[in-house]
């Protein structure tokens, strides 16, 4: 069944310990870090992955996904994980050492995940797929959350997962930006396993029955 990851760069950051209590029933807790140079805005950093590690704790116990959309990720690696990310993903375009970043967030002890922009190619990460526990394509531009979502990324979905079909391979294809429950379903016919929602989860009256609903999307 599909894996719910809510998004809390939508949540009300005035009732933080009370939204993540909130979306317990989900599978993943999505934390998104930007660092205003990577991508043009500003948003979450490590008391914020702290503050979400203390309430999920305390609550859920869903494991901590943490979206480092900052230059330079490496430097960062175990403040991260010490702050209490389970899963820590950078992107391709931010990591000229793909490669070796991946081995060192091992090390550290989170999963490893890579993010593709909707404008890079999935070729590009071919070489590390196999160090890989999530690959992460962005199904809008990253920085601002609220955006459509842009339909080209199916055919990026399909390819992730017809890729790790051939290849033998076990990760989790992760899709972020625009899924509502409008859209769901196709998202989940290409491919994806882990849906990450902010505002279609945190925009909504009431949240367990969205996250059911999304669970249990299928194509028209």
């Amino acid at each position: 069944m599909t894996k719910i990851a809510p998004s809390i760069l939508a949540a009300d950051f005035g009732r933080l310990a009370e939204e993540i209590a909130a979306v317990g029933s989900a599978d993943w807790l999505h934390v998104d870090v930007m660092d205003g140079h990577f991508v043009p805005n500003l948003s979450i950093g490590l008391p914020i992955v702290e503050a979400a590690k203390a309430a999920v704790k305390d609550t859920s116990k869903l494991p901590v996904d943490v979206h480092l959309m900052i230059s330079n990720p490496e430097l960062y690696i175990e403040q991260y994980r010490e702050a209490g990310a389970d899963h820590i993903l950078v992107h391709q375009e931010a990591c000229p050492h793909l490669h070796a970043v991946l081995q060192d967030i091992r090390k550290a002890g989170a999963r490893p995940g890579v993010v593709l922009n909707p404008g890079t190619s999935f070729d590009l990460i071919e070489p590390v797929l196999d160090l890989v526990e999530i690959v992460l394509i962005m199904s809008v531009n990253p920085g601002f959350g609220g955006q459509a979502f842009i339909d080209s990324s199916l055919g990026k979905i399909e390819q992730a997962a017809r890729r790790r079909g051939e290849r033998g391979l076990a990760y989790e294809i992760e899709v972020d930006g625009g899924i509502k429950v409008q859209n769901a379903g196709r998202v989940v016919s290409a491919g994806a396993d882990v849906l990450v929602v902010g505002t279609g989860i945190f925009g909504q009256p009431d949240y367990p029955p969205t996250i059911d609903e999304l669970r249990r999307s299928r194509a028209d």
